[in-house]
Protein backbone atom coordinates (compact mmCIF):
# COMPACT_ATOMS: atom_id res chain seq x y z
CA UNK A 1 0.00 0.00 0.00
CA UNK A 2 1.42 3.34 -1.03
CA UNK A 3 2.14 5.62 1.90
CA UNK A 4 0.80 9.15 1.46
CA UNK A 5 3.22 11.84 2.57
CA UNK A 6 1.72 13.96 5.29
CA UNK A 7 1.52 17.59 4.31
CA UNK A 8 2.48 20.18 6.90
CA UNK A 9 -0.37 21.89 8.60
CA UNK A 10 -1.16 25.45 7.56
CA UNK A 11 0.26 27.01 10.72
CA UNK A 12 3.41 24.85 10.51
CA UNK A 13 3.96 25.78 6.87
CA UNK A 14 3.49 29.49 7.55
CA UNK A 15 5.89 29.29 10.50
CA UNK A 16 8.56 27.69 8.30
CA UNK A 17 8.12 30.34 5.63
CA UNK A 18 8.32 33.07 8.26
CA UNK A 19 11.54 31.64 9.72
CA UNK A 20 13.09 31.45 6.24
CA UNK A 21 12.09 35.04 5.53
CA UNK A 22 13.52 36.20 8.84
CA UNK A 23 16.79 34.42 8.15
CA UNK A 24 17.04 35.92 4.68
CA UNK A 25 16.20 39.37 6.05
CA UNK A 26 18.92 38.97 8.70
CA UNK A 27 21.49 38.08 6.05
CA UNK A 28 20.42 41.01 3.90
CA UNK A 29 20.87 43.41 6.79
CA UNK A 30 24.27 41.98 7.56
CA UNK A 31 25.41 42.27 3.94
CA UNK A 32 24.25 45.87 3.79
CA UNK A 33 26.08 46.69 7.05
CA UNK A 34 29.30 45.10 5.75
CA UNK A 35 29.02 46.88 2.40
CA UNK A 36 28.48 50.25 4.08
CA UNK A 37 31.35 49.65 6.52
CA UNK A 38 33.75 48.78 3.69
CA UNK A 39 32.82 51.92 1.77
CA UNK A 40 33.00 54.30 4.72
CA UNK A 41 35.99 56.62 4.80
CA UNK A 42 37.74 55.66 6.97
CA UNK A 43 36.56 52.06 6.86
CA UNK A 44 34.21 51.26 9.75
CA UNK A 45 36.40 48.58 11.29
CA UNK A 46 34.24 48.20 14.42
CA UNK A 47 31.24 47.16 12.31
CA UNK A 48 33.41 44.69 10.38
CA UNK A 49 34.68 43.17 13.62
CA UNK A 50 31.16 42.87 14.92
CA UNK A 51 30.02 41.21 11.69
CA UNK A 52 32.90 38.72 11.80
CA UNK A 53 32.17 37.79 15.39
CA UNK A 54 28.38 37.67 15.26
CA UNK A 55 26.18 34.80 14.09
CA UNK A 56 27.16 33.43 10.70
CA UNK A 57 30.45 35.31 10.58
CA UNK A 58 31.30 36.81 7.20
CA UNK A 59 28.92 34.47 5.35
CA UNK A 60 30.85 33.95 2.07
CA UNK A 61 34.41 33.72 0.77
CA UNK A 62 33.75 36.75 -1.47
CA UNK A 63 33.13 38.82 1.64
CA UNK A 64 36.13 37.32 3.43
CA UNK A 65 38.38 38.40 0.57
CA UNK A 66 37.26 41.98 1.25
CA UNK A 67 37.02 41.99 5.05
CA UNK A 68 39.96 39.87 6.17
CA UNK A 69 42.52 42.35 4.76
CA UNK A 70 40.77 45.22 6.56
CA UNK A 71 40.75 43.33 9.87
CA UNK A 72 44.54 43.01 9.54
CA UNK A 73 45.15 46.44 7.97
CA UNK A 74 46.45 45.03 4.69
CA UNK A 75 46.26 47.16 1.54
CA UNK A 76 45.16 44.86 -1.30
CA UNK A 77 46.60 47.35 -3.81
CA UNK A 78 50.08 47.11 -2.32
CA UNK A 79 50.72 43.39 -2.02
CA UNK A 80 54.10 41.63 -1.92
CA UNK A 81 55.35 40.15 -5.17
CA UNK A 82 55.10 36.43 -5.77
CA UNK A 83 57.97 34.49 -4.19
CA UNK A 84 61.11 34.41 -6.30
CA UNK A 85 62.42 31.19 -7.80
CA UNK A 86 65.29 31.06 -5.32
CA UNK A 87 63.10 31.39 -2.20
CA UNK A 88 63.82 27.77 -1.24
CA UNK A 89 67.57 27.87 -1.74
CA UNK A 90 69.54 27.39 1.46
CA UNK A 91 66.62 28.03 3.81
CA UNK A 92 67.05 26.19 7.11
CA UNK A 93 63.35 25.27 7.32
CA UNK A 94 62.95 24.15 3.71
CA UNK A 95 62.99 20.41 4.40
CA UNK A 96 60.57 20.57 7.36
CA UNK A 97 58.14 22.82 5.49
CA UNK A 98 58.10 20.46 2.51
CA UNK A 99 57.47 17.46 4.77
CA UNK A 100 54.59 19.21 6.56
CA UNK A 101 52.98 20.42 3.34
CA UNK A 102 53.23 16.99 1.75
CA UNK A 103 51.35 15.58 4.76
CA UNK A 104 48.61 18.21 4.51
CA UNK A 105 46.41 16.46 1.94
CA UNK A 106 43.41 16.37 4.28
CA UNK A 107 43.34 20.16 4.39
CA UNK A 108 42.46 20.39 0.69
CA UNK A 109 38.90 19.99 -0.62
CA UNK A 110 37.78 16.45 -1.27
CA UNK A 111 37.65 15.66 -4.95
CA UNK A 112 40.29 18.23 -5.90
CA UNK A 113 42.36 17.01 -8.84
CA UNK A 114 45.86 15.85 -7.96
CA UNK A 115 47.51 18.33 -10.31
CA UNK A 116 45.51 21.23 -8.83
CA UNK A 117 46.42 20.20 -5.31
CA UNK A 118 50.04 19.83 -6.36
CA UNK A 119 50.11 23.41 -7.64
CA UNK A 120 48.61 24.70 -4.38
CA UNK A 121 51.06 22.70 -2.29
CA UNK A 122 53.99 24.19 -4.20
CA UNK A 123 52.52 27.66 -3.65
CA UNK A 124 52.07 26.84 0.03
CA UNK A 125 55.76 25.93 0.40
CA UNK A 126 56.87 29.10 -1.37
CA UNK A 127 54.54 31.34 0.66
CA UNK A 128 55.76 30.00 4.00
CA UNK A 129 59.43 30.27 3.07
CA UNK A 130 58.91 33.74 1.59
CA UNK A 131 57.32 35.05 4.81
CA UNK A 132 60.11 33.50 6.88
CA UNK A 133 62.83 34.88 4.61
CA UNK A 134 61.34 38.37 4.75
CA UNK A 135 61.07 38.15 8.56
CA UNK A 136 64.21 36.49 9.95
CA UNK A 137 63.02 37.11 13.53
CA UNK A 138 60.26 34.52 12.95
CA UNK A 139 60.80 30.80 13.47
CA UNK A 140 58.74 28.15 11.72
CA UNK A 141 56.67 25.76 13.81
CA UNK A 142 54.75 22.64 12.81
CA UNK A 143 51.16 23.78 12.39
CA UNK A 144 52.04 27.06 10.68
CA UNK A 145 51.20 25.45 7.34
CA UNK A 146 47.66 24.75 8.61
CA UNK A 147 47.19 28.48 9.04
CA UNK A 148 48.64 29.28 5.66
CA UNK A 149 46.62 26.76 3.64
CA UNK A 150 43.37 28.16 5.07
CA UNK A 151 44.15 31.59 3.67
CA UNK A 152 45.54 30.23 0.40
CA UNK A 153 42.31 28.35 -0.35
CA UNK A 154 40.25 31.53 0.16
CA UNK A 155 42.30 34.54 -0.97
CA UNK A 156 45.05 33.29 -3.28
CA UNK A 157 48.83 33.46 -3.21
CA UNK A 158 49.84 37.13 -2.95
CA UNK A 159 47.17 38.17 -0.47
CA UNK A 160 48.01 35.10 1.64
CA UNK A 161 51.61 36.30 1.87
CA UNK A 162 50.46 39.71 3.14
CA UNK A 163 47.95 38.30 5.62
CA UNK A 164 50.33 35.70 7.00
CA UNK A 165 53.11 38.25 7.36
CA UNK A 166 50.84 40.52 9.38
CA UNK A 167 49.46 37.66 11.50
CA UNK A 168 52.92 36.23 12.09
CA UNK A 169 54.12 39.53 13.54
CA UNK A 170 51.06 39.99 15.75
CA UNK A 171 48.55 37.25 16.66
CA UNK A 172 50.98 34.37 16.03
CA UNK A 173 54.16 36.14 17.07
CA UNK A 174 54.68 34.23 20.33
CA UNK A 175 54.30 30.87 18.60
CA UNK A 176 57.21 31.83 16.34
CA UNK A 177 59.85 32.27 19.03
CA UNK A 178 62.96 30.05 18.94
CA UNK A 179 61.50 27.96 21.80
CA UNK A 180 57.99 26.95 22.87
CA UNK A 181 58.20 28.82 26.17
CA UNK A 182 55.83 31.58 25.07
CA UNK A 183 53.39 29.09 23.56
CA UNK A 184 53.30 27.11 26.80
CA UNK A 185 52.74 30.33 28.72
CA UNK A 186 49.73 31.22 26.55
CA UNK A 187 48.30 27.75 27.18
CA UNK A 188 48.65 28.45 30.90
CA UNK A 189 45.73 30.88 30.63
CA UNK A 190 43.37 27.94 30.12
CA UNK A 191 43.31 26.52 33.66
CA UNK A 192 42.69 29.85 35.46
CA UNK A 193 39.67 30.39 33.18
CA UNK A 194 38.29 26.97 34.09
CA UNK A 195 38.96 27.61 37.77
CA UNK A 196 36.88 30.79 37.74
CA UNK A 197 33.96 29.26 35.86
CA UNK A 198 33.83 25.70 37.20
CA UNK A 199 36.11 25.00 40.20
CA UNK A 200 34.94 21.39 40.41
CA UNK A 201 35.97 20.68 36.81
CA UNK A 202 39.24 22.52 37.33
CA UNK A 203 40.06 20.47 40.44
CA UNK A 204 39.24 17.23 38.62
CA UNK A 205 41.67 18.11 35.82
CA UNK A 206 44.35 19.12 38.33
CA UNK A 207 44.01 15.76 40.11
CA UNK A 208 44.21 13.99 36.75
CA UNK A 209 47.41 15.93 35.99
CA UNK A 210 46.25 16.30 32.40
CA UNK A 211 47.86 19.69 31.87
CA UNK A 212 47.00 21.71 28.76
CA UNK A 213 48.97 19.98 26.01
CA UNK A 214 45.73 18.51 24.63
CA UNK A 215 44.83 22.02 23.42
CA UNK A 216 48.19 22.77 21.77
CA UNK A 217 47.11 21.91 18.21
CA UNK A 218 43.87 23.81 18.74
CA UNK A 219 45.71 26.98 19.65
CA UNK A 220 48.58 27.01 17.16
CA UNK A 221 46.35 26.26 14.14
CA UNK A 222 43.20 28.08 15.28
CA UNK A 223 41.51 24.64 15.21
CA UNK A 224 42.27 24.15 11.51
CA UNK A 225 44.13 20.94 12.23
CA UNK A 226 41.38 19.27 14.27
CA UNK A 227 38.21 20.26 12.38
CA UNK A 228 37.27 18.29 9.27
CA UNK A 229 34.61 20.66 7.94
CA UNK A 230 36.25 23.65 6.25
CA UNK A 231 33.13 25.76 6.84
CA UNK A 232 33.67 25.50 10.59
CA UNK A 233 37.33 26.45 10.21
CA UNK A 234 36.40 29.56 8.25
CA UNK A 235 33.76 30.53 10.78
CA UNK A 236 36.35 30.39 13.57
CA UNK A 237 38.90 32.33 11.51
CA UNK A 238 36.33 35.09 11.03
CA UNK A 239 35.87 35.18 14.79
CA UNK A 240 39.55 35.05 15.78
CA UNK A 241 40.67 37.63 13.20
CA UNK A 242 38.23 40.08 14.74
CA UNK A 243 39.17 39.28 18.34
CA UNK A 244 41.90 39.52 20.95
CA UNK A 245 44.91 37.21 20.30
CA UNK A 246 43.98 35.07 23.33
CA UNK A 247 40.44 34.39 22.12
CA UNK A 248 41.49 30.95 20.85
CA UNK A 249 42.33 30.05 24.47
CA UNK A 250 38.91 31.20 25.65
CA UNK A 251 37.34 29.09 22.91
CA UNK A 252 39.34 26.11 24.18
CA UNK A 253 37.93 26.78 27.65
CA UNK A 254 34.32 26.79 26.45
CA UNK A 255 34.89 23.51 24.60
CA UNK A 256 36.17 21.88 27.79
CA UNK A 257 33.29 23.39 29.77
CA UNK A 258 30.80 22.17 27.16
CA UNK A 259 32.18 18.63 27.62
CA UNK A 260 32.54 18.82 31.39
CA UNK A 261 30.16 15.94 32.12
CA UNK A 262 32.15 13.68 29.79
CA UNK A 263 35.38 14.79 31.44
CA UNK A 264 34.17 14.25 35.01
CA UNK A 265 32.71 10.85 34.05
CA UNK A 266 36.06 9.58 32.79
CA UNK A 267 38.79 8.00 34.86
CA UNK A 268 40.62 10.68 36.83
CA UNK A 269 44.02 10.10 35.32
CA UNK A 270 46.12 11.81 32.67
CA UNK A 271 45.83 9.20 29.85
CA UNK A 272 42.03 8.96 30.09
CA UNK A 273 41.31 12.70 30.24
CA UNK A 274 43.94 13.57 27.65
CA UNK A 275 42.59 10.94 25.25
CA UNK A 276 39.04 12.24 25.67
CA UNK A 277 39.88 15.90 25.16
CA UNK A 278 42.30 15.26 22.31
CA UNK A 279 39.47 13.88 20.17
CA UNK A 280 37.58 16.95 19.00
CA UNK A 281 33.85 16.39 18.35
CA UNK A 282 32.88 17.51 14.86
CA UNK A 283 29.28 18.41 15.74
CA UNK A 284 29.94 21.20 18.23
CA UNK A 285 27.39 24.05 18.45
CA UNK A 286 29.88 26.56 17.09
CA UNK A 287 27.71 29.68 17.20
CA UNK A 288 26.71 28.98 20.77
CA UNK A 289 30.33 28.37 21.80
CA UNK A 290 31.49 31.55 20.08
CA UNK A 291 28.92 33.51 22.07
CA UNK A 292 30.05 31.84 25.28
CA UNK A 293 33.70 32.61 24.52
CA UNK A 294 32.88 36.28 23.97
CA UNK A 295 30.98 36.45 27.25
CA UNK A 296 33.78 34.65 29.07
CA UNK A 297 36.36 37.06 27.69
CA UNK A 298 34.33 40.00 28.99
CA UNK A 299 33.82 38.50 32.46
CA UNK A 300 37.38 37.13 32.80
CA UNK A 301 39.64 39.39 30.72
CA UNK A 302 43.33 38.52 30.33
CA UNK A 303 44.31 41.34 32.66
CA UNK A 304 42.33 39.67 35.45
CA UNK A 305 43.76 36.24 34.72
CA UNK A 306 47.31 37.59 34.59
CA UNK A 307 47.15 38.19 38.34
CA UNK A 308 47.61 34.45 38.74
CA UNK A 309 51.10 33.63 39.95
CA UNK A 310 51.65 31.24 37.05
CA UNK A 311 51.03 34.05 34.56
CA UNK A 312 53.04 36.90 36.06
CA UNK A 313 56.55 35.99 34.99
CA UNK A 314 56.24 36.12 31.23
CA UNK A 315 55.36 38.83 28.71
CA UNK A 316 53.29 37.91 25.65
CA UNK A 317 54.15 39.97 22.58
CA UNK A 318 50.73 39.50 20.98
CA UNK A 319 49.05 40.98 24.07
CA UNK A 320 51.47 43.85 24.64
CA UNK A 321 51.25 44.97 21.00
CA UNK A 322 47.51 44.41 20.53
CA UNK A 323 46.34 47.95 21.33
CA UNK A 324 48.80 49.43 18.86
CA UNK A 325 47.70 46.86 16.29
CA UNK A 326 44.05 47.78 16.81
CA UNK A 327 44.81 51.48 16.42
CA UNK A 328 46.61 50.77 13.15
CA UNK A 329 43.39 49.41 11.65
CA UNK A 330 41.23 52.46 12.39
CA UNK A 331 42.30 54.88 9.62
CA UNK A 332 42.10 52.63 6.55
CA UNK A 333 40.79 54.05 3.30
CA UNK A 334 38.10 52.16 1.36
CA UNK A 335 39.24 50.12 -1.63
CA UNK A 336 37.68 52.57 -4.07
CA UNK A 337 40.03 55.29 -2.77
CA UNK A 338 43.03 52.97 -2.70
CA UNK A 339 42.32 51.95 -6.28
CA UNK A 340 42.22 55.58 -7.44
CA UNK A 341 45.47 56.29 -5.62
CA UNK A 342 47.11 53.36 -7.40
CA UNK A 343 45.81 54.52 -10.77
CA UNK A 344 47.05 58.05 -10.08
CA UNK A 345 50.54 56.76 -9.27
CA UNK A 346 50.60 54.79 -12.51
CA UNK A 347 49.47 57.81 -14.49
CA UNK A 348 52.10 60.02 -12.86
CA UNK A 349 54.84 57.51 -13.65
CA UNK A 350 53.70 57.11 -17.24
CA UNK A 351 53.64 60.89 -17.67
CA UNK A 352 57.39 61.17 -17.12
CA UNK A 353 59.08 62.78 -20.17
CA UNK A 354 60.69 60.23 -22.47
CA UNK A 355 63.61 62.52 -23.40
CA UNK A 356 65.02 62.83 -19.89
CA UNK A 357 67.14 60.51 -17.74
CA UNK A 358 63.80 59.29 -16.40
CA UNK A 359 63.18 57.56 -19.73
CA UNK A 360 64.46 54.28 -18.39
CA UNK A 361 62.32 54.63 -15.25
CA UNK A 362 59.26 55.24 -17.39
CA UNK A 363 60.00 52.21 -19.54
CA UNK A 364 60.50 50.09 -16.44
CA UNK A 365 57.19 51.25 -14.97
CA UNK A 366 55.46 50.61 -18.28
CA UNK A 367 56.87 47.09 -18.35
CA UNK A 368 55.80 46.46 -14.77
CA UNK A 369 52.32 47.78 -15.52
CA UNK A 370 52.07 45.50 -18.54
CA UNK A 371 53.09 42.55 -16.40
CA UNK A 372 50.93 43.24 -13.37
CA UNK A 373 48.18 45.34 -14.89
CA UNK A 374 45.82 42.54 -15.74
CA UNK A 375 46.01 41.11 -12.26
CA UNK A 376 45.64 44.52 -10.63
CA UNK A 377 42.65 45.37 -12.80
CA UNK A 378 41.08 42.01 -12.03
CA UNK A 379 41.44 42.65 -8.31
CA UNK A 380 40.07 46.16 -8.77
CA UNK A 381 37.08 44.90 -10.71
CA UNK A 382 36.37 42.33 -8.01
CA UNK A 383 36.64 45.06 -5.39
CA UNK A 384 34.02 47.12 -7.20
CA UNK A 385 31.64 44.36 -8.12
CA UNK A 386 31.42 41.75 -5.37
CA UNK A 387 28.92 43.53 -3.14
CA UNK A 388 26.36 44.66 -5.76
CA UNK A 389 26.40 41.22 -7.40
CA UNK A 390 25.95 39.40 -4.12
CA UNK A 391 23.31 41.77 -2.88
CA UNK A 392 21.38 41.42 -6.14
CA UNK A 393 21.19 37.66 -5.56
CA UNK A 394 19.42 38.23 -2.27
CA UNK A 395 17.11 41.17 -2.97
Amino acid sequence: MKRVRKRPQGNESRATVRRNEEQLSWKKRKLVDIHQALNSDPVDIDTLRQAAGSEGGLLTDDIRRKVWPKLLSVNVYNLPAKPSKDVREGHKDHRQVVLDVRRSMRRFPKGMRLDERGVLQEQLIDIILDVLRRNPQLHYYQGYHDFTVTFLLVVGERLTIALMEKLSNHHLRDFMDPTMDSTKHILNYLMPILERVDPELHDFMIRAEVGTIFALSWLITWYGYVLSDFRHVLRLYDFFLASHPLMAVYFAAVIVLYRKEEVKSSECDMPSVHHLLSKMPQDLPYEDLIGRAQSLFESCPPSLLAQSAALQSHSIIAISSFKDFQRSTLQQRPDAVLRKQLQKRHEDHLALPMNTPNQFLKMAVWGLSATLGAAALAVAQTAMNWAPEFLSQLF
